[in-house]
């Protein structure tokens, strides 16, 4: 029988916490609703579902531990001892997460207060991806040949004359390979690795945990204020809270397009630069340093964080065609910490529903800068991309 690996409350990808602070700050009384998406239409063994209840109920267990709160008072100021304080009481309730397995489909979904809810996506899908290969009895290359293969590509990365981070909690192939990767990446990659987005992989290794915020804090927006004002407010409530900390912006929420409309000159000279997620990233690039340079602003002066499907050889593409340009850095996921033999998954869980205070519920919807990460109910979207005037 499959262990969950009680590792740490704060295995998790840093925005998930970051968020998490806004949205007490911000947004208490609002409920949220999330939905697991099979987009590689994997079949699922038989008593998949057991395992993943009984993996959900052990995470009960979890709570911050002493060490772990001064590892985030000394590395990051920005969390408040409010909030430090509530993540210390925190506890997981497995009674939000509600699975089904019907034959080979496995359904997930996560309802509740969407400042305790925000922290079940990242543990769930990679519970789901452990969980995956260990009752399908894959198997993986040994440990010492994950450590040499992460070794080769953060070397191959500092030769490039790029920075790094580790991005791959969400869909990495196990725990294990994670920290061999973490540890190899600590080892070999100094002038190139900078962090990782685990906040318990930062600590463990003494790096920098590094996020802002998700697709999920414009959804929610969109459904409290409208899709016409989801960024700007969205913008506007990261700053109000964060005074300038955390400065990267995710600008594909509904499309970068929508999004440069809003983001003005205020916006642009104080946020550190943009996240790229979806769509050809050479366009991307592109459309930033014009907007950058329409505002007056020197391009070179901000970054834009690449995080879509990386591995070297689009990582080199990118950075040919940015370099002297605009800074840049990279966020690499499952090409590191899935990258151990078997196929990666191709999972995701998201958001699909909000309760603002004083509101009911609202579908919400992502519209990336690809079609086929478009998620949330077909109405919607066609409604939004009215709203929003988008015609593609």
């Amino acid at each position: 029988m499959f262990t969950f690996p009680l590792s740490s409350i704060l295995d998790n990808d840093f925005y998930k916490v970051t968020m998490q602070q806004g949205v007490i700050r911000l947004f208490p009384a609002a409920k949220a609703r999330y939905q697991f998406i099979n987009r590689g239409k994997h079949l699922f063994p038989p008593g998949f579902a057991t395992a993943l209840r009984s993996a959900v109920n052990s995470m009960a267990l979890l709570k911050l531990s002493p060490k772990e709160k001064r590892f985030l008072q000394l590395n990051c100021p920005y969390l408040d001892p409010v909030y430090l304080d509530f993540l210390e009481g925190y506890r997981f309730n497995p009674d939000e997460v509600h699975i089904e397995q019907e034959g080979d489909q496995l359904k997930v979904s996560i309802e509740g207060l969407w400042y305790r809810t925000i922290l079940w996506e990242v543990p769930l899908m990679s519970l789901i991806c452990e969980l995956y290969y260990v009752l399908n009895n894959a198997s993986r290359i040994g440990d010492q040949a994950v450590i040499d293969l992460a070794r080769h590509k953060i070397e191959s990365y500092r030769d490039l004359g790029v920075t790094v981070a580790e991005f791959g909690t969400r869909r990495r192939y196990s725990y294990q390979v994670q920290r061999l990767v973490l540890q190899s990446l600590s080892i070999y990659g100094k002038g190139s690795f900078i962090g990782t987005s685990n906040v318990h992989m930062a600590m463990l290794h003494q790096t920098k945990p590094i996020g802002t915020h998700a697709h999920e804090w414009f959804m929610f927006h969109a459904a409290r204020y409208g899709f016409k004002m989801a960024n700007a407010m969205g913008l506007e409530h990261w700053v109000q809270v964060y005074r300038g900390d955390l400065g990267i912006a995710l600008s594909d929420t509904y499309t970068t397009d929508v999004f440069f409309k809003q983001f003005d000159k205020m916006f642009s000279k104080l946020f550190d630069g943009v996240r790229h997620d979806s769509g050809d990233p050479l366009v991307f690039a592109d459309k930033v340093i014009a907007h950058y340079r329409s505002m007056g602003i020197d391009p070179k002066s901000k970054t834009i964080i690449f995080s879509d499907g990386l591995d070297y050889d689009k990582v080199a593409r990118i950075a040919d065609h940015c370099r002297n340009k605009i800074g840049m850095s990279f966020g690499i996921g499952t090409n590191f910490t899935n990258d151990a033999g078997p196929e990666p998954m191709n999972i995701v869980i998201k958001m699909t529903e909000a309760h603002p205070q004083d509101g009911e519920w609202t579908e919400v919807v992502k519209l990336s800068d690809e079609r086929g990460k478009y998620t949330g109910n077909a109405e919607m979207i066609n409604l939004a991309k009215i709203i929003l005037g988008i015609h593609s």
